[in-house]
C-alpha cells in the first residue's frame, strides 16, 4: 500500500462523538510511552503527524486520520500511566471500553508493546479484555531497534508463552522500528489485505 494522503480529522472525547460514516478503522493503543506517535509517522510517512511528547500520557482524546481518504487510523490514549488520578483513569477505562465494545466501523486493533521489557501485566490484561470480547487485533512490537535482538526475541517468546495460558492461537505479531522504519511495509499490507477482505 502506498500511502497517498494522511489528514487529522477530529479528536473525540467518546465513542458517540467519533465520525459517523462508514470507513473502516484500525485503531493503535498501547502502554502510555510505548512510542505509538512515533510508529503512527513512520507508518504515514507524515513528520509530526501525530504529536510526539517525552511526557507519557499526552493523548487524551480518539484521534482520527483519515488515510488515502479510503480509511482512518485512530490513534486511542496510552494507558498505564501511573502520574494520573484516579477519576482520569476511570473516565480512560470508560471512553476506551466505550469504543472498543460499540465501534462497528472497527477493523483491527494495533496493540503496541516495547519490545525492551518482558511482558508486563497491563499488556496482557488489555489484549485478553479484547479477546474475551472478540476484538480482532494484531501485537506491534515497537523499539526493536534499541536492544539487542537476543533480548528481543527473549522477551517476545515471553509475551507468547504467557498468552498461551489462555489463547488457544495467538493473534499475529509485527515487530517494527520507527527509527529504520522496519515493519512499515507489513503493517500496511496487512490493513491491505483487511480493506480488500471488507469490499467483498
Amino acid at each position: 500500500m502506498t500511502i497517498r494522503s494522511a489528514v487529522f480529522t477530529i479528536s473525540s472525547p467518546s465513542c458517540a462523538k467519533c465520525p459517523q460514516d462508514e470507513r473502516p478503522e484500525y485503531a493503535f493503543i498501547g502502554r502510555s510511552n510505548v512510542g505509538k506517535s512515533s510508529l503512527i509517522n513512520m507508518l504515514t510517512g507524515v513528520k509530526g503527524l501525530a504529536k510526539t511528547s517525552g511526557r507519557p500520557g499526552k493523548t487524551q482524546l480518539i484521534n482520527h486520520f483519515l488515510i488515502n481518504g479510503e480509511w482512518y487510523l485512530v490513534d486511542l490514549p496510552g494507558y498505564g500511566y501511573a502520574r494520573t488520578s484516579r477519576s482520569a483513569r476511570e473516565d480512560w477505562s470508560r471512553m476506551i471500553r466505550g469504543y472498543f465494545l460499540n465501534r462497528q466501523q472497527l477493523a483491527n486493533t494495533y496493540v503496541l508493546i516495547d519490545s525492551r521489557i518482558p511482558p508486563q501485566r497491563i499488556d496482557l490484561e488489555f489484549i485478553q479484555f479484547l479477546g474475551e470480547n472478540g476484538i480482532p487485533l494484531t501485537i506491534v512490537y515497537t523499539k526493536t531497534d534499541k536492544e539487542k535482538q537476543r533480548e528481543v526475541m527473549g522477551n517476545i517468546r515471553l509475551m507468547k508463552q504467557e498468552l498461551l495460558k489462555d489463547w488457544e492461537e495467538l493473534p499475529p505479531m509485527i515487530l517494527t522500528s520507527s527509527l529504520t522504519g522496519y515493519g512499515r511495509d507489513a503493517l500496511l499490507d496487512q490493513i491491505e489485505t483487511i480493506n480488500q477482505s471488507l469490499k467483498k
